[in-house]
């Protein structure tokens, strides 16, 4: 019996686990391994590590893993919204969420949001020394319209995983050769990693760029964020509102200028922007007056 191993984190990891084994059934799973995710808001490695003992699966923290084990493993291993190195390289599978060789490396699903990009992909590669730059096996894309939140922008990527893994799967069990494409390095892009400084709204951007940063960083993952009276604040939901004529726009960039149905309209360099739900440090609903700038 051909067999797989899993190394897996946050929603899409679970959500591939859960179909595979629906699927193919839980004896062809060799081994799971998963980690925590601070920089999320829900990273079911809970869910990851029931699932395990449901199907009475071995399973492993990353950092209890014995490493003898990944090197007696000879079956094939994927690695789905995986963070780290993974010591043996062979036969080791990683999914990526965009159409390499664009988007190397972090964030790829959020940049290509905030990129407005028209459509979203995941690419089946094979791993290698140098970050998603190993040769392709396979690439699916689903079209998308905007606005469209990073939470539902996950959702609809979580099937073309799955769909990657049922095929490579299938035909790894039918002894049938991989696909090999090497990458354009010609066409290669890099997406990177971000930090707390990142989830800043940057006041230089237009009102349709901050609006498509919003829904980029929203949940679960940790919110666009500036300044009000040197405290700060998250913006949760917002919308473009249609601009006026603003006297010297640029000395004015983040002033409150109307409340629409309760809700304020904030000058960017760019169009306005209507606020339909702004939150505290704490995550708690605020009220706004209207002599309110934000940084």
């Amino acid at each position: 019996m051909k067999k797989v191993a899993f190394y897996v984190m946050n929603s899409k990891g679970f959500y591939v686990l859960d179909e595979f084994i629906k699927k193919f059934g839980s004896d062809v799973v060799e081994y799971i391994v998963s980690e925590k995710d601070d920089a999320v808001k829900d990273d079911a490695y809970n869910k990851v590590m029931k699932l395990a003992s449901i199907y009475n699966i071995e399973a492993f923290n990353r950092k209890e893993l014995d490493l003898n084990k990944e090197t007696v493993f000879d079956g094939i291993k994927f690695a789905v919204g995986w963070r780290w190195l993974i010591e043996n390289e062979r036969n080791l599978i990683v999914f990526h969420d965009s159409k390499l060789p664009k988007y190397r490396g972090f964030a790829p699903l959020v940049n290509s949001l905030i990129n407005k990009e028209s459509e979203l992909s995941v690419t089946a590669l094979y791993a290698s020394e140098k970050y998603d730059c190993g040769d392709i096996i396979d690439q699916l894309t689903v079209s998308v319209k905007y606005p469209i939140t990073i939470y539902d922008a996950i959702k609809k990527i979580e099937p073309l995983y799955f769909k990657l893994i049922d095929n490579i799967f299938t035909a790894y069990s039918c002894n049938q050769a991989l696909s090999r494409v090497p990458q354009d390095e010609c066409q290669a892009s890099y997406s990177l990693w971000l930090d707390k400084d990142d989830y800043y709204i940057d006041w230089e951007w237009s009102a349709e760029k901050i609006k498509l940063f919003v829904d980029a960083v929203g949940f679960p993952f940790d919110g666009a964020k500036c300044l009000l009276n040197k405290e700060i604040v998250i913006f949760e939901d917002v919308d473009i509102y249609h601009d006026v004529i603003v006297e010297h726009r640029e000395r004015h960039i983040g002033k409150v200028i109307f409340f629409e149905c309760g809700a304020p309209v904030i000058v960017c360099k760019k169009g306005l922007l209507k606020l339909n739900r702004v939150l505290d440090a704490n995550k708690e609903p605020m009220k706004l007056k209207f002599r309110s700038r934000f940084y």
